[in-house]
């Protein structure tokens, strides 16, 4: 049993639990497995650059050379390490509050380690295994600015013609993450008209918390409508999420957008193999059905479904929150191919983006949360199991309830002390009624 990471790396509060010693230690425990040319990157918060040069001097200590690639959103170091290097570690905590930071460690291929390699790291870490190296031996520290590559790599892959030919009104929102000097240029390159917000990199996150939930992008909402845009942008705080704002300021949930991709990307390739976690629409079944795809269901977390792409040869996948993954090129959630892409249908289809939305098969959904303590979330975990008998429930991940009009799905946070519930439906009020359901079944045994 993992005690320090979670669904992807780890994460803590900085400078209380995740000090420089404690990063150091990691990062040495992590060079100890993986040796070679290790790249790092970081999203701006304020403590990213303290943590990253802890990580450099235990990545050094045990022989590692390291490559620094600034700060830059965490699928522009995957692209870098499945390209050049051996491994990676990007210093972010993704869309959690400023307070905290946390270390997402990749694999040779960009993909986070596996949960065998996370075992070998906390054996080390725990039992002071790092095997130091001589002085001699001390690796060397580079610095690489591999922004401008990753962003023409990004354009070459969708129409930029077709995109500058629309001739598109952008509203982007970064949240003052590590997309600020990515999306933005994307978008302007692919000829679009761009309005920014929250696009100067900022630890604090004055403009908004990194989490591009609605009530988080409030801001973008109205300025959509002002400007009368045709989409609205958002990204979480290392930029591997897009969210999506269409042209009447309307919030369109991350499945909605990643139903839109997938179409487009089975009409592409005359179909193909769909990854996404059992927390997804049922849209993504719909879609596939109707455009020769096939389905594959895993666990929720984007590594557990960049894998499964890997093992398969996926063609594309992808989680509800707006995490898109094209396999092809990144092995993880990638804000800026995501945004390209989304541009792109924009662009062919000559339709608003409300009008894309509209097209899909049409679910509703609901998303709950609760604080729960780590040491509770097994006590409810068994307890919403005894209480579900008589339901078909599917425990690939957590516990989800399926019934003939929609499904809730219960299960703990990998990286926060909370419970989530997510609910479907083919009515609001039934997907209301069956995240209240759940809800009720987490407070039951949280007391």
């Amino acid at each position: 049993m993992k005690q320090l990471f979670g669904t992807f790396g780890v994460r803590r509060v900085a400078n209380q639990v995740l000090t420089p010693e404690f990063a150091s230690k990691i990062a040495a425990a992590y060079g100890t497995k993986v040796k070679g040319t290790i790249a790092i990157g970081s999203d701006p918060r304020t403590s990213s650059e303290m943590i990253k040069h802890a990580v450099t001097a235990g990545l050094l200590s045990v022989g590692c050379n390291v490559v620094d690639l600034g700060t830059l959103p965490t699928p522009a170091v995957q692209y870098a390490v499945r390209q050049y290097y051996d491994g990676g570690i990007m210093v972010t905590a993704s869309h959690n509050p400023p307070k905290y930071n946390g270390l997402k460690l990749l694999d040779k291929d960009g993909i986070g380690t596996p949960d065998d390699l996370e075992e070998e790291i906390e054996d080390i870490y725990f039992n002071d295994k790092q095997e130091r190296v001589s002085w001699s031996q001390i690796g060397k520290a580079y610095k690489r600015n591999i922004t401008d590559e990753y962003i023409n790599e990004v354009i070459n892959r969708v129409d930029s013609e077709k995109i500058k030919e629309a001739k598109l009104k952008v509203v982007i929102d970064c949240g003052s993450g590590a997309a600020c000097d990515t999306t933005p240029y994307i978008v302007r390159k692919l000829g679009c008209e761009v309005t920014t917000l929250n696009c100067q990199p900022d630890g604090a996150f004055p403009g908004r918390n990194p989490e591009p939930t609605e009530d988080n992008l409030q801001d973008l909402i109205q300025v959509v409508k002002a400007v009368g845009a045709d989409i609205g942008i958002a990204h979480d705080g290392d930029a591997d999420r897009t969210i999506c704002i269409d042209e009447n300021g309307q919030f369109v949930f991350g499945d909605k957008s990643f139903a839109l991709v997938e179409k487009s990307m089975l009409e592409k390739n005359n179909g193909g193999k769909i990854v996404t976690t059992v927390a997804t629409s049922n849209a993504i079944r719909d879609i596939a059905l109707e455009n020769n795809g096939e389905i594959i269901l895993t666990k929720v977390g984007d590594l557990v479904v960049a894998r499964k792409l890997q093992e398969i040869n996926g063609l594309f996948g992808g989680e509800e929150n707006g995490g898109l993954i094209f396999p092809d090129f990144v092995y993880g959630r990638d804000s800026g191919l995501a945004t390209a892409m989304l541009l792109e249908i924009l662009a062919t289809s000559g339709k608003p983006l409300s009008e894309l939305i509209e097209e899909l098969p049409t679910y509703y959904s609901e998303k709950m949360k609760i604080e729960c303590a780590d040491d509770k979330k097994t006590i409810v975990a068994e307890g919403i199991l005894k209480e579900t008998t008589d339901y078909e429930v599917d425990t690939t991940d957590g516990v989800k309830i399926i019934v003939d009009d929609g499904w809730v799905i219960i299960r703990p946070s990998g990286t926060e002390p909370i419970y989530r519930c997510f609910s479907e439906a083919k009515t609001p009020e039934e997907a209301k009624r069956l995240v209240e359901f759940g809800m009720d079944l987490i407070k039951k045994y949280l007391d």
